[in-house]
């Protein structure tokens, strides 16, 4: 029987790889993890934990305007970047010191380098060292999606943004997803001026038309720019450090900013897989339902197998992983029915499918609406209005779908998804008595 320095080696220690090492190691393996920059992973160290604390923050800015109507004295208020900077990297430094000593008492052996794979049984470090391991899970997450053009190295992506020494004026983000339009709220409500450069014609693919419409309409209104069917040339320094920004067509723009938003893709790049016949799809690592690559040895969960990019997915199938291969209980993961969020300003929560999808699905469907003031706007003067939306099969009048964008919809889609998870009808949100005065009562109110 051959011997292993290892039962497991993780390469990257993001929020999949923790999991699945720490999991495992409680089963009773012998684990270590690598980590080329710092535990914790796209989500901790420059992902949605900061970026969510940046959301945070960006929402005193309509708040403290608010609360005028509410009886508060509040001044003119200015916004210190820096403080809040400064404030979010020190919970990063926090957290990652928190997932480290995790690791540490679940006996995970930490190596602070980078890792790459050398064969299937081996891995080889950064430091020259191999050592070896029944079963290696790669754990690598994605990156930044770049554009390259001229002077493309003049743009930053979401991974520099949280270091910035000053508040941009005037940024030019790129992209249409959640990212891009997370940080177009943050960046307008701390008083930049913001413009997304869109190269097709809509925005957030993927979820539900009326609710992205609703959000392209109330970002028009609070006063970010956006440019349609737009793709860049080029990007010139200037010497007042300023950027000239031309495209193929329209009008060159000068920002201060330039920001690529533009998706994210597996971390793939030089990690010997292929060499180790690895077969990579895409540049994402092609796995089965228990994670599994087409070699035997080699298993990988989260970003890097591009199956669905969200944190909570790579933890699930971390501890699915650490589970059906070191504590003898096969666990596949289920990707129906997951909700997601966008939070930007208002944010967006979704779960299920949307009317477009349901209906290639099952034909007919039944739509309900409530597009509603919230009290709180309402007293605010604020005229920005809230659109729920729940998507049902006409046959069986069970919901598959439900979509909100306003006030903590990110909050109010968690609990929603377990009654569309559960398959429950429209009868049962019909059947609960609202909990009044709340937004989330129109859930059970809708016509």
């Amino acid at each position: 029987m051959t011997t292993y320095d290892y039962d497991l080696f993780v390469i990257g220690a993001g929020s999949g790889g923790v999991r699945a090492g720490r999991v495992s190691a409680a089963h009773g393996a012998r684990v270590a993890i690598a980590e080329e920059y710092r535990v914790g992973g796209t989500c901790v160290i420059r992902g949605c934990v900061p970026k969510k604390l940046l959301v945070y923050g960006a929402h005193f800015a309509e708040d403290l305007a608010d609360a005028r109507r509410f009886g508060w004295n509040v001044p003119d208020c200015a916004f210190d970047w820096p403080r809040l900077r400064d404030n979010v990297l020190a919970e990063v430094d926090r957290l990652n010191a928190a997932y480290t000593t995790t690791l540490d008492s679940h006996k995970v052996e930490v190596i602070l380098e980078r890792a790459e794979v050398a064969g299937p049984n081996e891995v080889r470090l950064a430091s020259g060292r191999t050592v070896t391991a029944g079963r290696i899970l790669i754990a690598t997450g994605a990156t930044p999606q770049l554009l390259h053009f001229p002077g493309s190295e003049h743009a930053i992506t979401s991974n520099e943004v949280f270091h910035l020494p000053t508040l941009p004026k005037r940024v030019l983000i790129a992209g249409a997803g959640y990212i891009a339009n997370e940080f177009a709220g943050i960046f307008h409500e701390f008083g930049s001026a913001v413009t997304l450069a869109v190269r097709g014609d809509a925005i957030l693919r993927g979820y539900d038309q009326q609710i992205r419409d609703r959000l392209l309409q109330i970002s028009m209104g609070k006063g970010i720019q956006f440019r349609f069917n737009t793709v860049f040339k080029s990007i010139e320094k200037q010497s007042d450090g300023s950027l000239l920004v031309e495209f193929t067509t329209g009008e060159p723009m000068t920002v201060d900013c330039v920001m690529f938003a533009t998706g994210r893709v597996p971390c793939t790049d030089g990690l010997g897989l292929e060499e180790a016949g690895v077969v990579l799809e895409n540049g994402a690592v092609k796995v089965d339902d228990d994670n599994q690559s087409s070699v035997p040895s080699i298993y990988a969960v989260g970003d890097v197998t591009n199956r669905v990019q969200l944190t909570p997915v790579a933890i699930r199938e971390g501890q699915a992983f650490a589970d059906t291969i070191f504590g003898g209980k096969p666990t596949r993961v289920d990707y129906g029915c997951i909700p997601s969020a966008v939070f930007s300003h208002p944010p967006i929560g979704a779960v299920g499918l949307t009317e477009g999808q349901a209906k290639e699905k099952y034909g007919a469907v039944r739509v309900y609406t409530s597009d509603f003031r919230p009290m709180k706007n309402v007293l605010a003067g604020r005229n920005e209005r809230a659109l729920y939306k729940m998507v049902c099969d006409a046959a069986s009048n069970r919901v598959v779908g439900l979509h909100m964008i306003g006030p903590e919809s990110g909050e109010i889609i968690q609990v929603a998804a377990v009654a569309v998870k559960a398959g429950l009808t429209k009868d049962a949100f019909d059947d609960t008595i609202a909990l009044h005065p709340t937004m989330a009562e129109e859930l059970v109110l809708m016509k």
